[in-house]
C-alpha cells in the first residue's frame, strides 16, 4: 500500500515523500533485515541456545584483547542500550559464559570478560552460524554487489553515528 501522495516532492511545508523506486529499495530493505535477523536468530537459538544478538556480544569479546571490554565499550560496539546490554550479560554470566570484573581505575566502571567456556561456545557454534550468514547473504550476491552492499551500509551506519556532543545513540542511553 502506498501511504505517500502523488506528488513526491516535498512543498514548503509539507515531507518529501519517498518515490515508488524509493520506496520499493526501503520496503525490499526493511524486508529483507527483518527477515535476515529472524534467520539468524532461529538458527542460533537452535543450535548454540542464544539469540544473534548474545552471539554478536561474545565474538566482540573474542576479538577484543585479553577477550575483554569495559562494558560501555561493549555496547558502543554492538550499537545497543547499556540496559539491554546489562540484560544480555547477566544471562550470558548464568550461562558461564561472561563474567564481570570491577574496572580498578574507575569505581563505577565495569568489564565483560569472556570465559574460557564462552570461547568454546564460539569455536563450536561459528561454523554454522558462518555457514547461514553466507548461505543468506554472500552466496546470492555477486563479488561487485558484496562490495557494493558494504559500501552502503558503511555510509548509512556512518550517517546514524553523529559525532558531536548529546547524540542520541543507543550505547548513550
Amino acid at each position: 500500500m502506498n501511504t505517500a501522495p502523488v506528488a513526491s516532492s516535498a512543498s514548503a511545508d509539507g515531507p518529501r515523500w519517498l518515490t515508488d523506486e524509493e520506496q520499493r529499495v526501503w520496503r525490499s530493505y526493511i524486508e529483507a533485515a527483518t527477515l535476515l535477523e529472524d534467520h539468524l536468530d532461529r538458527q542460533l537459538q537452535r543450535d548454540a541456545g542464544m539469540p544473534h544478538v548474545y552471539y554478536g556480544l561474545l565474538v566482540k569479546l573474542a576479538e577484543a584483547p585479553q577477550r575483554r571490554l569495559r562494558m560501555t565499550e561493549l555496547a558502543m560496539s554492538a550499537k545497543i542500550t547499556r540496559s539491554r546490554l546489562s540484560h544480555a550479560v547477566a544471562r550470558l554470566e548464568k550461562s558461564g559464559w561472561v563474567r564481570r570484573e570491577d574496572c580498578p581505575s574507575d569505581k563505577r566502571g565495569q568489564f565483560a570478560v569472556l570465559t574460557e567456556e564462552g570461547q568454546e561456545v564460539l569455536r563450536k557454534h561459528a561454523p554454522g552460524h558462518v555457514s547461514a550468514v553466507r548461505q543468506a547473504v554472500f552466496d546470492r550476491l555477486t563479488p561487485e554487489q558484496q562490495k557494493s552492499l558494504g559500501e552502503i551500509m558503511r555510509i548509512v551506519a556512518e550517517g546514524l553515528q553523529p559525532r558531536e556532543a548529546g547524540a542520541d545513540l543507543p550505547w548513550l542511553r
